[in-house]
């Protein structure tokens, strides 16, 4: 089994990869094999942009069993604590459309031009893993009034990140399955650095990521 493990930077999966550079044998540089286990890491970049590039060079010369997105991201959701992790099981792009005279924000849907406001991944969710509902965005929320008006238009969403609805599209347009886990890092909230905890998220983020390698 082939095994591509996507990332937007390298110190989200760090303590991974180090596990696989021990428990693995390098086949290449960010590939590591066991048995019949081949697990292929990729720094995607931030944004959906770099992902989706990225991403699309990759399903061009390799064709993985299964992809999966790891990271952390920010929650909307209060029943989330820091260090909690989740898997995302449906994405939207949270701002990509238009923006009226009025301040209102108009989705590329609501324009007619997608049939499908948010992207479902139709892959068996993991056992054990809290599934979610993901906003992806160009730029993270720190303002409340922001923050109140993207929950009012969009009351579903779980988490935030950066990457994942990219992530979706590209798997699901490649035909590769998928899965997408995500470590909550901190609230979206008005800004506040001091209240993340990312040696938390990663590391929890990490432990999920070995059992699960580990397990195959």
């Amino acid at each position: 089994m082939h095994i591509l493990l996507a990332a937007a930077t390298p110190f989200e999966i760090a303590p991974t990869v180090q596990w696989l550079e021990t428990q693995f044998q390098a086949k290449a540089e960010g590939v590591f094999e066991r048995k019949n286990l081949v697990v292929q890491t990729l720094v995607t970049g931030v944004g959906m942009t770099a992902t989706a590039f990225q991403l699309g060079h990759f399903f061009a010369q390799s064709r993985p069993n299964w992809a999966i997105n790891a990271g952390i991201a920010g929650a909307f959701d209060e029943k989330l604590k820091v260090g909690d992790v989740v898997q995302v099981g449906s994405e939207r792009f949270g701002d990509l459309g238009v923006e009226e005279a009025d301040g209102r924000f108009t989705d590329v849907t609501e324009l007619g031009f997608s049939a499908h406001s948010s992207i479902s991944n139709p892959y068996a969710p993991i056992p054990q893993l809290p599934v979610c509902q993901g906003l992806t965005v160009n730029k993270v929320h720190g303002y409340a009034d922001s923050i109140q008006k993207i929950l009012a238009k969009y009351p579903e969403v779980q988490v935030e990140s950066m990457e994942g609805a990219a992530f979706f599209y590209a798997c699901l347009a490649a035909g590769i399955p998928f899965v997408e886990v995500r470590s909550i890092s901190n609230r979206v909230e008005p800004r506040n650095r001091d209240a993340w905890d990312l040696p938390l998220a990663i590391r929890s983020l990490n432990e999920v990521l070995v059992g699960m390698l580990d397990a195959m």
